[in-house]
């Protein structure tokens, strides 16, 4: 109980609640099979321990007790794997929603960089030739369709919340995993291929630093700082790099804003096209 308000919050993402759903019957499960088989553990040793009045039974087969120990296990194990499959395809189909948002996430040691489609709905194509202080996500500058997508977005990116999200994934050097535990997802980035992933955020960012299991956590954060003198901080969505990639993957991490759709699009349009930054830097 001590520690039960330093984890996580309720799930952010419409599957997060399927993948919360999923991890307490498993640990229920796990729970009850532990206790009931330690209890016989425990009965068995104290009931035929050595006294010297009981003469011990040698049995070679017993049908009964290997249908008993297959059959109970089997139907357990039967559960787990049918709802976790029918969840798991559930969550992993092909992202479908003619209004969903698609964002890039771009890794390398040790940030995150990330791209949004212009007004044609399409990223344009990339080149790893091309990478340079201008173009540091390598996109191919003679593709006219990735010339109105904004590029290199550093420190936050935004995603509106009720609209499904497309993730597309890369990774410029080594294999990290984009990893974002308020919305349960996570996914590895790999270089020399692309990964993805979607999901459907359910609360804002201004919602879930309102949720009352939220104040309370951020209370007990900002009070041990305040022992060590640190300055209090405010609940954020994160996206962490969850492989240890190197020296500072520790500090590899970017903040989540989920926005209403005004407040996405105000934030969007703040933004310069990939085309106009590049002449800019030339």
């Amino acid at each position: 109980n001590r520690w039960m308000d330093r984890s996580l919050p309720p799930a952010a993402s419409e599957h997060g609640v399927i993948i919360d759903m999923l991890w307490d019957a498993n640990i229920y499960l796990i729970t009850f099979t532990f206790l009931v088989t330690n209890f016989f553990l425990f009965w068995a040793a104290y009931k035929f321990r050595g006294n010297g009045k009981v003469k011990a039974a040698y049995i070679t087969h017993n049908n009964k007790l290997e249908m008993a120990w297959t059959i109970v296990p089997a139907v357990a194990l039967a559960f787990i794997v049918i709802f976790g499959l029918k969840y798991w395809n559930e969550i992993m189909s092909v992202a479908d929603k003619p209004n969903r948002v698609v964002v890039e996430l771009y890794a390398k040691q040790f940030d995150w960089s990330a791209r949004y489609p212009g007004k044609d709905g399409k990223l344009g194509e990339t080149d790893y030739r091309q990478i340079d202080g201008a173009n540091a996500m390598g996109m191919d500058t003679t593709d006219a369709a990735g010339f109105d997508d904004i590029a290199n977005v550093k420190n936050e990116i935004h995603i509106p919340v009720n609209r499904e999200i497309e993730l597309f994934m890369r990774s410029r050097d080594v294999i990290h995993s984009a990893f974002l535990p308020h919305f349960r997802a996570q996914m590895n980035c790999v270089p020399g291929m692309v990964t993805t992933f979607k999901f459907v955020a359910t609360k804002t960012s201004a919602q879930m630093k309102k949720d009352p299991y939220v104040v309370k956590m951020m209370a007990g954060i900002n009070a041990q700082r305040a022992k060590f003198n640190k300055e209090p901080v405010e609940f954020d969505y994160l996206l962490l790099c969850n492989k240890i990639c190197g020296s500072s993957h520790y500090g590899m991490q970017m903040n989540v804003i989920v926005d209403t759709e005004e407040d996405y699009q105000a934030w969007l349009a703040k933004h310069k096209v990939f085309k106009t930054a590049v002449a800019a830097k030339q």
